[in-house]
This record gives C-alpha cells, sequence and structure tokens, in this order.
C-alpha cells in the first residue's frame, strides 16, 4: 500500500508519496522488510529509541510524534521516511484501519466499568439469533459465530484489532460486538473503527493506577461518543445507572439518535421485574407493544446489561420482536456469575470476575435473595494496580456476606500479604488465607443445604500472575477439586 495513502492528511517527506508499506507495527521486535515502524513514547518506555532497530531490520518509514521528529532523523538513513503528527497514536490507528480495511457491515461497541464483556456477549448472541453470522472481541477474546474464541484482550492494540476486523469480514461475519476499554479509548486503539451504535453502561472506581481521577476516566469513555461513533450512530444507555446523564448529554449536544432502556428507559421500559427460579420475568414496554420476556440470568445489573444489548442490536437494525425474544435464551458470559458447582451437601459454588468495589457489590447483590441459608464469599486484590479500591472491596464483602475469606489475586510485583492487609482493612472479622486453592477448598467445605459461595475475582482466567510468572490457576477448576475432595470424605 503507497505511504501517500495510509498517511492521507499528513506531510511527507520529498518523494516518499509511492513507497510501498507492506506492514505496520509499533513493536521493532516484528518490523520486516518494507514496514512502517511507530515510535510512541510511553509511560516507561521511549519507542523513539528503537527507530534505528526497526531501521535495521528493514523499515521504510517511521511515525512519530512531531516534537521527536528531529530526533528520529537524527538516528535512521536518510532513505527512511519519517512521518511526524500530532497525535500519533490516533493517526497509527487510522492507518491500520486503511491498510486492512474490510470491517464487517455492522459493528457496535460498548464501554463502562461492570457489564461490557457481558453486553458484547449478549449483542452478539441477538444478532446470530436473528440469523446474522456474528462475532463478538474483548475480554473474551474474539468469540466467532461457530463458538470458536481466541486472544484475550479488552481492546487489542488497532493493528490486532483491524487485522481481527478484516479477518472476520472475510470469513463472512457481518456482524460485530466490541468492548471499549478505556485505556483502548485514551490510547486510540478503536479509531478507524466504523461504528453503527455504541453503549455506556455505568461507571465505578476502576483503573485508578492509569487514570488520576474519575473525571479523566470518565472522559475517556466519553471519546467513544464524542468522536468515534458517526453522525448518525445511536447512543444507547440505561438513564438509571451511574454516570448515564453525562453520555445522554454528549448524544443530546451532538444531536446523535438516543435509544434509553430499564425502569426510566423510553424506548425499552422495563416496568415488571420478578424472580422465577434461577432466572427473571421481565415486563417490558416498546413503541410495538408490550414483551413479557424470561431473562435466564440472575441479578438486576443483567437486566440492564441485556436492554442495553437488545437496545444495540435494534439500533442497528433488529427487528424489536426478535432481540427480545432472543433474550429468552442468552448464555452469561463465562466467568460472570457462572454456576460452577454444587456440592453433596447441596450448596452453591458461583465464580464470578468482580474484581472491583461495585462489580462485587453487585454480583453478591443478585446472589443473596438465592441463599436460603449463608453467603459466603471469597476476595483479593491485584497488585501493581489501584490500591485504593483494597480496603473498598472489603468493605462491600463484609457489608452483603455472612463470611468472608480473604486471599491472593494476582499478586503480581506486590507483597500478597500487603494487598491482604489492605482488604482486610475493610473487613476486619474475615478469615485469611493466603493459597487461593486453600482459600476455595475451605469455602466448599463450609457450604450445607441452601448455603451459597462466591469465588470472585478472577472469573474465566486460567492463570494467577506471581511476581513476573503466571501460575496455571482456575477458579472453576479448583471448585470442581473441592467439591469431589468433599465428596469423599
Amino acid at each position: 500500500m503507497d505511504l501517500e495513502y495510509l498517511a492521507a492528511g499528513l506531510t511527507l517527506p520529498e518523494a516518499a508519496e509511492a513507497r510501498k508499506i507492506t506492514g505496520l507495527t509499533a513493536d521493532s521486535r516484528k518490523v520486516q522488510p518494507g514496514f512502517l515502524f511507530a515510535a510512541f513514547k510511553g509511560a516507561s518506555v521511549d519507542g523513539t529509541k528503537f527507530a534505528p532497530d526497526a531501521a535495521a531490520a528493514g523499515a521504510i518509514a517511521i511515525l512519530c510524534a512531531e516534537e521527536a521528529a528531529d530526533a528520529v532523523r537524527a538516528q535512521v538513513p536518510n532513505t527512511v521516511a519519517v512521518v511526524s503528527a500530532a497525535e500519533p497514536r490516533q493517526v497509527f490507528a487510522r492507518m491500520a484501519a486503511r491498510f486492512y480495511g474490510a470491517q464487517p457491515d455492522t459493528i457496535v461497541a460498548v464501554t463502562g466499568t461492570a457489564g461490557k464483556t457481558s453486553v458484547a456477549h449478549f449483542a452478539r448472541q441477538i444478532f446470530q439469533s436473528a440469523g446474522h453470522p456474528a462475532a463478538s472481541l474483548g475480554t473474551l477474546g474474539v468469540i466467532k459465530p461457530d463458538g470458536e474464541s481466541y486472544g484475550g484482550l479488552t481492546t487489542p492494540d488497532p493493528v490486532a484489532l483491524h487485522k481481527q476486523l478484516a479477518e472476520l469480514e472475510e470469513e463472512g461475519v457481518n456482524h460485530a460486538a466490541l468492548e471499549a476499554s478505556s485505556h483502548g479509548l485514551d490510547q486510540y486503539r478503536l479509531d478507524g473503527v466504523r461504528l453503527t451504535a455504541a453503549a455506556f453502561t455505568n461507571l465505578g472506581r476502576d483503573h485508578m493506577d492509569y487514570h488520576p481521577t474519575i473525571e479523566h476516566y470518565l472522559n475517556a469513555k466519553l471519546r467513544l461518543f464524542k468522536e468515534l461513533l458517526p453522525s448518525g450512530g445511536t447512543v444507547v444507555c440505561d438513564p438509571g445507572e451511574k454516570y448515564a446523564d453525562r453520555v445522554m448529554a454528549v448524544a443530546q449536544e451532538r444531536g446523535l439518535p438516543l435509544f434509553t432502556v430499564g425502569e426510566t428507559g423510553r424506548n425499552l421500559t422495563l416496568t415488571g421485574l420478578k424472580p422465577m427460579g434461577a432466572g427473571q420475568e421481565l415486563t417490558i414496554q416498546s413503541a410495538r407493544g408490550e414483551y413479557k420476556v424470561t431473562l435466564p440470568l440472575i441479578g438486576r445489573f443483567q437486566v440492564s446489561n441485556a436492554l442495553i444489548a437488545a437496545g444495540l442490536a435494534i439500533a442497528a437494525g433488529i427487528d424489536t420482536g426478535t432481540a427480545l425474544r432472543a433474550l429468552e435464551n442468552l448464555k452469561g458470559a463465562p466467568g460472570r456469575l457462572e454456576l460452577a458447582g454444587k456440592t453433596p451437601a447441596g450448596g452453591l459454588v458461583f465464580v464470578d470476575y468482580a474484581h472491583k468495589p461495585d462489580a462485587l457489590d453487585n454480583a453478591l447483590a443478585a446472589l443473596k435473595p438465592f441463599a436460603r441459608g449463608k453467603l459466603s464469599v471469597i476476595i483479593g486484590a491485584g497488585g501493581d494496580r489501584d490500591p485504593g479500591k483494597r480496603e473498598l472491596m472489603g468493605e462491600v464483602a463484609a457489608r452483603r456476606a455472612d463470611l468472608v475469606i480473604v486471599t491472593d489475586d494476582n499478586p503480581r510485583s506486590e507483597d500478597p500479604a500487603t494487598i491482604r492487609k489492605a482488604v482486610l482493612g475493610g473487613a476486619p472479622d474475615a478469615m485469611e488465607i493466603g493459597d487461593r486453592y486453600e482459600a476455595i477448598a475451605e469455602g466448599v467445605r463450609r457450604l450445607k443445604d441452601g448455603d451459597i459461595l462466591c469465588v470472585a475475582g478472577k472469573g474465566h482466567e486460567t492463570g494467577q500472575i506471581v511476581g513476573d510468572t503466571v501460575i496455571p490457576f482456575s477458579d472453576h477448576e479448583a471448585v470442581k477439586r473441592a467439591i469431589s475432595l468433599e465428596g469423599n470424605t
């Protein structure tokens, strides 16, 4: 692809326009002859220092920030075209979109603190139920129409993202739902994705190790609606959720169509909610009339997630009745309030990805009505992440559960005991068992008929990060093992 087309709108060095770019990357180790290398300055790594390595590996063009251009030119041969931009990350994402070109015809995105994975997972299922080959991209990786999945970053780097979108389109996928993380939005990873609709779930405390303030965190999320969603694209939200008013204000300012759901929503109004076994009966009022839907999921938050997913589908052209009927067959996202097993004594064990205060509060609130006996929870907190939420996690657990066991999550480079101590600050009466399997085994051992145990924090993950090592560990497998041992006692 000609550099002139790839770098549309930028000033190019003399006679560089017709250079054929064969690939692009922001990792100098992946450079091949004919590549464009993006040299970004990060918080800990300065990519401009790797410009000579990229040139030696065959890069014929280097993209960098305007203020770094002279320094980069001084490091590489004059045969390498140095292209600069005020926002090089944004330009790079748009380059990736041009380079790969193809995308599914209909793409919807969802952002928020909690619920992104479930909404994307649900939207994919609704599209499929309506007869469209669909995929979802996010924390669970890329899930294709046949259920095959791979990868696992909430928002991949722009080259990987646009390559994935092009491959999906080539495979016949015409509908896609993707998660938009605050990091991905702040770092311009989603720029160039052609969106039909975008949704907001909620905003709580998360990623305070990256975002200096809640306002900074919120503004990163709002980029999806302010800058990425094109004119005519629909904004979907539940007005009853935290900070939804800020999203709705952006829609109003831009004149974007607004589709609202939930008890105070105007398009899919929740007028009735009744527990039914392991599900909930929803009464929904729409412009097409009233619908009664049995949602096979527990938790008020899942009602909001399901309605937001339906809103995205309807905004993308799916018939209202088709979208709402699809809710009756939804399967929950792996590791999201997922039933992991039942003990011989009759206790139930659920695994949930909740690793922030609001998500933990929602999960425990959802499980409480189903516990005829005691509700127990196992929690921890990740190392090298926002330390301010640790005590808050403990406080939520102590308020919602009858028994709290504090254990290790992903300690990373931190001392696990120090992390546990911080969590215990909010739950001083909790048990402390550092070994995660032993904590799960103890929680399972204590279950009686009618009791429920929630193992929170890791959900679908299959590894525990200790130092620089990822140790194989699955909460699901640990629960099964603990239950099997109980059956043999």
